[in-house]
């Protein structure tokens, strides 16, 4: 079995139609969606679009929920321009996402990890950055998730880490932006260092789960206007260079 994983698409529908280019071309048996799938000032709409008739697991990341919050609980810029773009067709959609599914007693999927939506599995910020967690972190985030295949999302970060289990634990880093900050739970920036578009593919062998990272480039100089023109030039930044400035 070959599953092709995408996640933290943001609204970034161009890079996403690069990537499933690409899935095509190298085969997949499926594709998965980790969530954070449309907050952002580019395509919001037009994204939910093509998952909602891609007929994919999609998963809810933390900008899903915050999106569907946003008249109560205000939110960020990109959680507020989603929202303003979206109908209650889409919202019905969101709200059906689940922020982690085990499709197969083998298979474990989720957003961020399995006890949060908004908690980064195989990095913690340290020094201002992302750097890769320690086995006891990694570990305690997992809890008693036994599935021989973990996907997650949220870090923007392509990785995977094997366990002394033989655990794989995978995140195919993030379709639609390669640089961002954020203070949750503490100050950092991810930074890619390009703009190319990033997601996985893993396969079932009879050694085990195994993973590739594959970096697509697309028209990221459209949508970086695209985010000039919303007034967002952090955004713009990133989508250029994969950097925060």
């Amino acid at each position: 079995m070959r599953i092709a994983l995408v996640s933290d698409i943001h609204g970034n529908l161009p890079a996403l139609e690069a990537v499933v280019a690409d899935i095509r071309r190298r085969g997949a048996d499926q594709i998965v969606c980790l969530g954070d799938n449309v907050s952002g000032p580019l395509l919001p709409r037009e994204t939910a679009h093509y998952l909602m008739a891609s007929g994919w697991t999609v998963l809810a990341g933390n900008h899903e929920r915050q999106v569907l919050e946003v008249e109560t609980r205000g939110g960020g810029a990109s959680d507020r321009y989603a929202h303003a773009q979206l109908t209650a067709s889409e919202f019905d959609w969101m709200k059906s996402l689940q922020p982690h599914v085990q499709p197969s007693p083998g298979i474990f999927l989720c957003h961020g990890t399995p006890r949060s939506d908004c908690e980064h599995f195989l990095e913690s910020p340290r020094g201002g950055t992302l750097v890769v967690a320690s086995h006891a972190e990694i570990t305690g985030r997992l809890g008693d998730v036994s599935a021989a295949l973990v996907a997650c999302g949220h870090s923007h970060v392509p990785r995977s880490v094997r366990l002394p289990t033989g655990q794989l634990l995978v995140n195919p880093g993030s379709v639609g932006l390669q640089a961002y900050t954020d203070d949750h739970p503490a100050f950092y920036a991810m930074e890619q260092g390009s703009p190319d578009a990033r997601y996985a593919i893993v396969e079932s062998t009879p050694a085990g789960w195994v993973s590739s990272h594959h970096a697509v480039p697309y028209d990221h100089g459209s949508m970086a206007q695209l985010a000039k023109l919303r007034n967002r030039p952090e955004w713009e930044n990133a989508l250029l260079r994969g950097y925060v400035e």
